[in-house]
């Protein structure tokens, strides 16, 4: 098969003359990404049922890159198919020669091989046919379903004034972004026993968001494989595009796995793949009713999984709600003061973050440290007491996702307080909690067993209540043996990580002795 590889090699080409004539900006509008041929090989070789007749569906083809990788990986096989027809969406009319420059290719090889080929290109909005598609074919199971789906979809959000917004509310697909409505119609489109393989940002695995496209996935589908790059400017930093981006691949049918392969690469070569083997209940929990995805990696990420078994209590249990920084400073900016005076009420921002408690006013800095009391910002305050504050976001090239730090009324003398909007804030109704309890939940919040527990079902830097609230959490006696431990400072990294490590130690052979 050594002109496929040529060919592949020619595609590498194509799409460095296609980021040459059109602009970056541009593309990024259209949330079009082009699949490196590495990844696209990749794809194409997780398929592995075998069809006579195949019918490939790929939605947003680009320039046809994925589905010339499907077929020359379907000739490859010994046991190749019969006969093979492609449905190619794409709408963007540059890309046309090279698409049909690859479908040339395929033709071609198919030929050699004595497969009978077709590739129809539907330069149409799929949304909008593939809601056709499914109307028309609800309730029967005919030829025009797919027996493989594989696409790379345009990666932006959908304009909730849209005619595009108004299709899917009337399909009752409610999804916020054009990705996942791309690889939800796709996935309804196939064949029972039919193949999707797709790649995607990482975000829908969790938050509120894709809540409802991942449970209409999950019901759709069974999971067969996750790939994961370690790195997140690896699959489309020719782009640059920084995030975190996953492969999945999973059989159109209801039956769960009893496991799920996790695998993970540092480079485009995927010569050298983690692969691990993980329990399907430990990808998706049995009994999370919004369905977060888990990314196992390796045994270190299992040995997470175990430790977390020590703690079981939910925000609900300890009394404890979490809740986002009510002032957006841009809104309230007619309010804000970069110093304090005797009218007014400290505001709080990440900055004010130090050694685990707030230290107020920071001098010389962008961010004000006080917002005026007025009748018109009074729901923006919250009562002064002991608070547990994270920050909502944090830079990419941040050690920790999870940072919290103490607001100690003690240390700010007023009766009120307000929270910036880039931060989140642990309550106790809207008023503060006991000083030990916000000590232990601090020191929970900062240990690196919390952080690397969220960042196996959190791909993105930003650190949202919802998720929060999905967390587990030690029970009120274990955080307030952990609040022993914090004096003025919260311990340093290595301190807080032992002192968890023994606590936790200590409740799992008391509840295993029972």
């Amino acid at each position: 098969m050594k002109s496929c590889m040529i060919e592949i090699k020619e595609l590498d080409k194509t799409h460095q003359a296609i980021r040459e004539t059109s602009k970056r900006s541009e593309r990024s509008r259209k949330g079009q990404f082009l699949t490196p041929t590495e990844i696209a090989k990749f794809m194409a070789g997780l398929f592995e049922q075998d069809f006579e007749n195949i019918r490939i569906l790929d939605a947003g083809a680009g320039a046809g890159v994925l589905f010339t990788s499907s077929i020359e990986t379907f000739i490859a096989e010994k046991h190749h198919p019969k006969k093979i027809n492609v449905v190619a969406y794409e709408n963007d009319l540059t890309l046309l020669p090279y698409l049909q420059k690859s479908i040339f290719h395929c033709k071609t090889i198919c030929e050699k091989a004595n497969v009978d080929f077709n590739c129809e290109v539907r330069n149409e909005d799929f949304i909008r046919e593939g809601i056709n598609f499914i109307e028309k074919n609800l309730f029967e199971e005919n030829e025009e379903l797919f027996t493989h789906a594989i696409l790379n979809p345009p990666y932006k959000k959908i304009n909730g004034q849209s005619a595009t917004r108004r299709l899917l509310n009337e399909a009752e697909i409610n999804v916020s972004n054009f990705y996942a409505a791309f690889v939800w119609l796709t996935a309804k489109m196939l064949k029972k026993g039919g193949e999707l393989v797709f790649i995607t940002p990482r975000s829908f695995c969790n938050g509120p968001y894709f809540r409802t496209f991942r449970k209409a996935l999950l019901n759709m589908t069974s999971i067969k494989q996750i790939h994961i790059f370690n790195s997140r400017n690896k699959a489309f930093g020719n782009d640059n595009v920084l995030q975190e981006n996953v492969i999945f691949h999973a059989i159109r049918g209801i039956h769960k796995p009893t496991e799920v392969i996790i695998s993970s690469t540092d480079s485009l070569d995927f010569q050298t793949i983690n692969i691990k083997h993980v329990p399907y209940e430990n990808v998706v929990k049995p009994d999370d009713t919004d369905a977060y995805i888990h990314l196992v990696i390796n045994d270190s990420d299992e040995d997470i999984l175990q430790k977390m078994k020590c703690f079981n209590s939910s925000l609900c249990d300890l009394g404890l709600e979490v809740s986002t920084g009510r002032v957006v400073d841009f809104r309230a900016s007619q309010y804000l003061q970069q110093q304090p005076d005797d009218d007014s009420i400290p505001l709080i921002y990440p900055c004010h973050f130090k050694e685990g408690f707030i230290t107020w006013p920071v001098e010389s800095n962008k961010k004000p440290n006080a917002i005026k009391s007025a009748e018109q910002i009074h729901d923006l305050l919250i009562p002064s007491g002991y608070y547990v504050l994270t920050k909502r976001f944090s830079a990419k090239e941040e050690h920790k996702r999870v940072v919290a730090a103490i607001y100690d009324p003690k240390r700010i003398n007023n009766t009120f307080v307000a929270f910036e909007n880039h931060l989140n804030y642990f309550h106790m109704k809207g008023r503060g909690m006991t000083v030990q309890l916000a000590k232990g939940l601090s020191l929970y919040l900062n240990s690196s067993l919390f952080d690397r527990y969220f960042r196996l079902f959190s791909g993105h830097t930003q650190v949202n209540a919802a998720d929060l609230r999905k967390m587990h959490y030690p029970a009120r006696e274990q955080l307030i043996q952990l609040g022993s431990y914090v004096n003025n400072r919260i311990p340093n990294q290595e301190e807080i990580d032992i002192i968890l490590d023994k606590v936790c130690k200590y409740n799992y052979e008391k509840n295993t002795s029972k």
